[in-house]
């Protein structure tokens, strides 16, 4: 056996499982530095699984299938996933960013397999931007701690956490 059958794994691209690694890596560093549930493993764990799901359903009857039966089971098992990590307490419902940024996630997988490669790399870094500049909206504007917010800035005050909202 040579070195280039022993390192092969067709019908997948190293190329696309690296990109899913890095897509995923770089939206779990974000929560895992924020302390949040989703971290780097289960970040790129997520979009790997994805991506390895779908380009498996497209090569299933030498590609005469159809992969978007495939991608509706990966948005209802992403929902379910997702749904795991909310929870609430005092009322107020926690983890929902969590959850929409493993749906995120699960996308980019799909954007992998699809061979946008390129596309899925600039969409993590979309990701990102999106949880960190509404972060430092809430944190630099009152207009953005109305509501629900008001009432999670208060749930931590109560229970001895710093609070969301620090100001200017």
């Amino acid at each position: 056996m040579t070195f280039s059958q022993l390192t092969s794994i067709d019908p997948f691209s190293w190329a696309a499982i690296g990109t899913a690694l890095a897509c995923g890596s770089i939206i779990g560093i974000e929560r895992q530095l924020r302390g949040k549930p989703v971290g780097i493993r289960t970040s790129a764990l997520i979009t790997l699984g994805t991506y390895i799901f779908i380009a498996a359903a497209a090569l299933v009857n030498g590609g005469n299938t159809d992969p978007s039966r495939v991608i509706g089971q990966v948005i209802t098992g992403i929902g379910f996933l997702g749904a795991g990590v909310m929870l609430t307490r005092d009322g107020i419902v926690l983890g929902v960013t969590s959850a929409a940024t493993i749906w995120a996630q699960a996308s980019i997988g799909v954007v992998i397999a699809m061979g946008y490669q390129l596309t899925a790399i600039k969409l993590a870094f979309v990701v990102v931007i999106v949880l960190v500049g509404v972060d430092f909206l809430e944190d630099y504007s009152e207009a953005f701690t109305k509501g629900v917010h008001r009432k999670l800035q208060v749930w931590r005050n109560r229970n001895g956490k710093k609070a969301h909202i620090d100001g200017p």
